[in-house]
């Protein structure tokens, strides 16, 4: 685990120069703040994902369960012209809430 945390604070070290002399030390630091966040949740997420994978049948039951979601959206979206309508228009309306309407 040392070799590890000596390994992060030196690429840090190494990443935020580049960082430094573009953006300043203050944007700098908190890119490489964010990124090793990043790298430590995703090392993280994946020991839980191997942990859970590793449960006898958890695997084959969350794997039934995504057929079957995946069976009920295509037939409550997909299926029929109007619901593929009422689908486009949540997924417009999400991405305008999230990105904003073109008129402001």
């Amino acid at each position: 685990l040392s070799n590890i945390l000596l390994f992060l604070l030196l690429a840090a070290k190494v990443l935020s120069l580049p960082l430094l002399l573009q953006f300043g030390f203050e944007q700098a630091s908190t890119c490489v703040i964010y990124g090793t966040g990043v790298f430590f949740a995703g090392w993280i997420l994946s020991a839980v994902v191997s942990a859970l994978d590793s449960i006898p049948l958890l695997p084959k039951i969350l794997e039934i369960v995504g057929l079957g979601y995946t069976i009920w959206f295509g037939t409550r979206y997909l299926l029929f012209k109007e619901n593929r309508d009422e689908l486009l228009v949540k997924v417009d309306d999400l991405k305008r809430r999230i990105v904003g309407s073109g008129d402001e």
